[in-house]
């Protein structure tokens, strides 16, 4: 029996594809994710239903399949995540053909629809995604928070924590995998453990981690910036294995549209913090996302934002146009007042200043010495990244050597070029 797998959205649904995988595996099903080789006994679509262009293309993939279907190229399709979860009700009747609908945290509902029981799924074990050697692990789902723009709390439903000791246990599971980076997500990192210990629990967690043999980097995502437990400032300053780097999406920086979005901060707190890490980490890489296009942002709004940027100088940034989502507080309370046009060249404008920026910052490190990692061979490169750069989203270090060097493995590299989001470099040790 063969189970194929396409997973869409984000790293947290990679994670639930993962320990799902695992479980077919183990059934003894033959399992092939995020490629399509017909024919298939069995084909699920790991959904994302975040912002309008993420659930096209999820309505979009489950077309695709459906036609699939029809030629006889696979048994039953499922569909499961996070669309599924928002539309639970409408799914099914715009799209008969699907064998099984399933929201999130429902695998062994999956499991027994393709008649595989277990009477308690084991929450640790994962088929862990190529290249093998870094993985994101899930400190917590759903979140607690209130941004009037998200979707997620309606869809993963309020914070619930990981415990510590099954962190650990997977942190050791994946460790005796050949993981050497560890990536820690959650919808909003900052809060992690607050509903499990009273506290806010991250600084404890990654002490915890950081004591596992065979993981080099612990790299931190989505931390939100209220109420981030500053003792984590000192674990990344330390030198250990907290990458010093961290992803703190701000939104935005003008105080009212902060309040609009109802992200519970201002502008002097969120730079009060920023700064903070910059001054007690100088080397720190900081990676933010901000969301152009908000009903609230006026045209003044918009420059403090774009002045703001210039300034501070983000080692890494993402922007988002506005999606107007129902049943969220922005879609009740707001009309989508701002053009798609207008949305387009704003997060336009932020992206060409961001080249500039990384382009600037990128040529600072020419003939510097980095710790990278190599993910992967193109002959005649390798390409690698530092600490100060996660997969995927950020730089890539391209290697020349005339010796092979292995995927997975740690190199001295002396950078010798630049480029807005590429570093050049050639190995010292």
């Amino acid at each position: 029996m063969t189970l194929q797998m396409i997973t869409l959205g984000c790293s947290r649904n990679l994670v639930d594809s993962e320990h799902l995988l695992y479980h077919f595996q183990k059934s003894g099903y033959r399992v092939i994710h995020n490629e399509y080789h017909p024919p298939t006994d069995i084909l699920i679509i790991n959904t994302c239903g975040f912002i309008l262009d993420a659930k096209q293309e999820s309505v979009d993939t489950i077309l695709q399949y459906l036609e699939e279907k029809k030629k006889g190229n696979l048994g039953k399709l499922f569909v499961m995540g996070c669309l599924s979860e928002r539309y639970k009700r409408e799914l099914p009747k715009e799209l008969p053909g699907v064998d099984g609908f399933f929201g999130v945290n429902e695998m062994p509902r999956i499991l027994r629809a393709a008649g595989i029981v277990y009477p308690d799924p084991d929450p640790v074990s994962r088929l862990v995604s190529p290249p093998g050697h870094h993985a994101y692990l899930k400190v917590s789902e759903g979140c607690d928070r209130s941004c009037a723009f998200c979707a997620i709390p309606g869809i993963r439903g309020r914070q619930v924590s990981v415990q510590v000791e099954q962190l650990v246990r997977e942190t050791a599971f994946l460790a005796g995998r050949g993981v050497r980076e560890l990536i820690l997500i959650a919808q909003d990192l900052t809060a992690y453990g607050t509903d499990l210990y009273g506290k806010r629990a991250l600084p404890v967690l990654l002490e915890e981690l950081s004591k596992q043999k065979g993981i080099e980097w612990i790299r931190l995502h989505y931390a939100y910036p209220t109420g981030f437990p500053l003792e984590v400032i000192g674990l990344m300053a330390s030198g250990q294995k907290i990458c010093k780097y961290l992803d703190i999406p701000i939104q935005h920086i003008s105080d009212r549209v902060l309040s609009a979005m109802g992200r519970g901060y201002g502008r002097k707190n969120l730079e009060a913090l920023l700064e903070r890490f910059r001054l007690e980490i100088p080397d720190v890489s900081l990676r933010t996302t901000v969301m152009v296009g908000y009903p609230e942002e006026t045209d003044d709004a918009f420059r403090e934002l774009m002045d703001f940027l210039a300034a501070f100088r983000f080692d890494r940034l993402g922007v988002f146009p506005y999606s107007h989502e129902e049943n969220t507080g922005a879609g009740r309370r707001y009309r989508d007042v701002i053009s798609e046009k207008v949305k387009s060249e704003r997060a336009g404008e932020v992206m060409k200043l961001q080249q500039e920026i990384s382009l600037q910052l990128n040529i600072e490190k020419i003939g510097k010495v980095y710790r990278v990692l190599i993910d992967r061979e193109e002959p005649p490169y390798y390409f690698g990244r530092t600490e100060y750069d996660s997969p995927e989203v950020d730089n890539e270090v391209i290697v020349q050597s005339d010796r092979k060097l292995d995927p997975g493995n740690f190199y001295d590299v002396r950078i010798t070029g630049a480029e807005e989001f590429d570093l050049y470099g050639t190995v010292v040790s």
